[in-house]
């Protein structure tokens, strides 16, 4: 009887088994709309550097694995990463798309040439094409539109007869209270403020009631305001580094009160500015910025264009091919007033961006949290979408940062800023597969950032070799 039993736990296991396997055997392999395999990740936050097999799904990263499982799914993307390296697609933390009516199909040509740089995000720092913007915005999510994720402040706060329009006119603590409900309904990622017309009151006033909502605010800042108010009362990101600068200065209350007074002006106020620059007020004021965690956008690439317009030749640039007629028109303004200016005051601004370049290191030297933004768009002469957040990267090399350094102000902390790293930012299972695949490592060298062999917005692949940009 027992060995009969035995008998029968035998046939009945093998039975198991041979059913195990031949379900094994029929199992369906796992569908992926991109892999991309044996590629050079770049972990951004520390630089380290492992081959990896990346897997993709309804525009998001759902595996990374050591080696390429090929006998186990099937995608209709394979990309061959072998000798390729691999990071977040940059962020691009300081554009304009405006210029009005008769610029929206050209603004709208401009977001293909960000995915052609490997830009897959970029952040609106206000103007007045909102509607618009909103509508490309579901097109791209859409697959209908090639182009980049847009953050967007929607419409400046200003005084009233602002400098840019469709500025929201603010003159009074009423007006600042629609304002904000109405870029909550849009609802706009951030507040942007310019400093125009905006009085010293509404300014910070602007800023108390952006914080209570915990709304995520930016921006220039009137010289009516000292940086440390700016900062008490909130502010998210310092727009540029003139503000930065004044707050540097031991003189900077006197000079605030010059302003307020109407015996100072802007301008007239950097030589001194520069001239009482100090350092133990300095480090007082980057210490602040960091305890704050307020972000500081520099803006070096376009400082450099602007400073020069009046000896450099820009006639030949290859983007003039591509940028709209239109737009190139709104670049007539900047370059008469420099080709204008006073020989005191072109040295004054060529001194000044100089200055800069040791302002930016210093701020990073610091752990102050730095964002790479090119300040392109209509208006701004010769600094082209796309191929000039690249040109940033490479300014902030040139002030001392280390390649990986200059790369992180980009996605990394660029996601940090508008609170999207959740999602952002970083090759992470469950992020946004916003991706770009270099031939050559940035890490290395700064320019790798633009030998760029595909970009991955979601569940797209783009070659930046084909497309057809007009």
């Amino acid at each position: 009887m027992m060995l009969l039993i035995i008998k029968n736990y035998k046939v009945v296991l093998f039975i198991v088994v041979l059913l195990s396997t031949v379900s094994c055997s029929k199992k369906e392999k796992e569908h992926y709309d991109i892999v991309i395999s044996d590629i050079n990740l770049i972990e951004i936050e520390n630089g380290n550097i492992t081959t990896k097999t990346v897997y993709v799904n309804d525009g998001k990263i759902t595996k990374i694995e050591a080696y390429d499982s090929i006998d186990n799914y099937v995608t209709k993307n394979k990309i061959d990463g072998t000798n390729k390296y691999l990071l977040p697609g940059f962020w691009d933390n300081h554009i304009h798309l405006r210029g009005g009516k008769s610029l929206i199909e050209e603004n709208r040509n401009l977001l293909p040439l960000f995915i052609a740089n490997g830009i897959t995000t970029v952040r609106d720092a206000g103007g007045d094409l909102t509607l618009e913007i909103l509508k490309w915005r579901k097109e791209i999510n859409d697959n209908t539109l090639v182009g980049p994720t847009i953050y967007t402040s929607g419409p400046k706060l200003d005084g009233t007869n602002a400098t840019w329009a469709g500025s929201l006119p603010i003159e009074s603590s009423e007006d600042i209270t629609k304002a904000l409900d109405s870029l909550e309904k849009i609802p706009s990622d951030f507040v942007k403020i310019y400093d125009s017309r905006i009085s010293r009151e509404n300014y910070l006033e602007i800023l108390k009631q952006a914080t209570d909502r915990k709304m995520i605010s930016s921006g220039h800042m009137p010289f009516t305001v000292e940086l440390n108010e700016a900062l008490d009362y909130g502010i998210g990101a310092i727009e540029h580094l003139y503000y930065v600068l004044k707050g540097c200065s031991t003189k900077e209350s006197e000079i605030t009160q010059a302003i307020i007074q109407k015996e100072l002006g802007f301008w007239d106020a950097m030589d001194d500015l520069i001239i009482s620059y100090n350092d133990s007020t300095a480090q007082n004021t980057f210490q602040n910025l960091k305890k704050t965690n307020t972000y500081v956008v520099p803006t070096l690439h376009i400082g450099n264009i602007l400073s020069y317009l009046d000896e450099v030749d820009h006639t030949q640039d290859p983007y003039l091919k591509i940028i709209g007629k239109g737009i190139i028109k709104t670049y007539e303004g900047r370059i008469k007033r420099a080709l204008n200016a006073s020989e005191k005051a072109k040295k004054t601004r060529k001194e000044l961006n100089t200055f800069f370049k040791t302002l930016t290191k210093s701020l990073h030297d610091a752990d102050v949290r730095l964002l790479a933004g090119s300040d392109s768009g209509a208006y701004n002469s010769y600094t082209y979408s796309g191929i000039s957040l690249h040109q940033e990267l490479e300014a902030l090399v040139s002030t001392g940062l280390s390649p990986l350094e200059a790369i992180q102000t980009s996605a990394y902390n660029g996601s940090k800023f508008l609170k999207k790293d959740e999602i952002s930012g970083t090759i992470k299972i469950g992020k946004n597969s916003d991706l770009v695949i270099l031939n050559s490592n940035p890490i290395e060298r700064i320019k790798n950032t633009q030998d760029i062999y595909k970009v991955i917005k979601g569940s797209q692949v783009y070659d930046p070799k084909k497309m057809q940009i007009d």
